[in-house]
């Protein structure tokens, strides 16, 4: 029986060093690599060819949901298994619509994880039992005074990046330098991006980045 390829991202040494040694007790779980940030996570994907990609959600560069949409689009078969400290309705409602596979919190024990990947490997979806809850009211109620049309859903997934980043304080060439694009380019996004929001300082951009879940505070 073949093992569950694994790759493990978070900018934290410790976290994917004690996530890997976990991993690597059970045999049917091979970790096959591992990263500190969004970028990194797509480099991997494109080499290793990972079954599932546990990924944390705030990291420099590119976070998880850049990331993810990223290598969705790189290898959809990939599952991806976001695994944070964030519980907020936000974040778990764009990651489930991004295509991730599971949403599992950093409190969860040992037995979690295992629990989850195995989920993810069988085709299932995973949900932190404390949060399953709260995703079911979400979409099985539905929210009523959800406007009927999302701004931020109206960008482009490049225009959602360069919106991260710029709420990161990243200036037009860094942009284009994480992002692998020239500064022209970073700044026609901007650009772009600026007139969907209806939003034209940088103060601005941040506020709506913060209101979205996109950074923290």
């Amino acid at each position: 029986m073949s093992k569950t390829r694994v790759m493990i991202v978070d900018d934290h040494a410790l976290v994917r060093e004690g996530i890997a040694a976990f991993l690597k007790m059970s045999s049917d779980i091979e970790v096959v690599g591992e990263a500190a940030d969004g970028i990194e996570a797509i480099e991997g994907v494109k080499k290793l060819n990972p079954d599932i990609v546990i990924m944390d959600i705030a990291m420099p560069k590119l976070g998880g949901l850049e990331a993810l949409v990223e290598i969705k689009k790189i290898n959809p078969d990939a599952k991806v298994l976001v695994l944070t400290q964030y519980e907020d309705k936000e974040y778990i409602k764009r990651f489930l619509k991004a295509g991730a596979s599971g949403y599992m919190l950093k409190r969860a024990v040992g037995l979690d994880l295992l629990n989850a990947i195995k989920a993810i490997s069988s085709g299932e979806a995973y949900l932190h039992p404390s949060i399953a809850a709260s995703v079911i009211d979400e979409y099985v109620g539905g929210n009523k005074n959800e406007a009927s049309e999302d701004l931020y859903e109206a960008l482009t997934d490049r225009e959602k990046q360069v919106l991260k980043l710029i709420a990161e304080g990243h200036t037009s060439k860094e942009i284009a330098d994480i992002l692998g694009i020239s500064a022209k380019t970073a700044v026609a996004h901007q650009t772009n991006l600026s007139e969907k929001l209806d939003i034209h300082t940088r103060a601005g951009l941040i506020k709506f980045a913060i209101t979205k879940g996109l950074i923290k505070l």
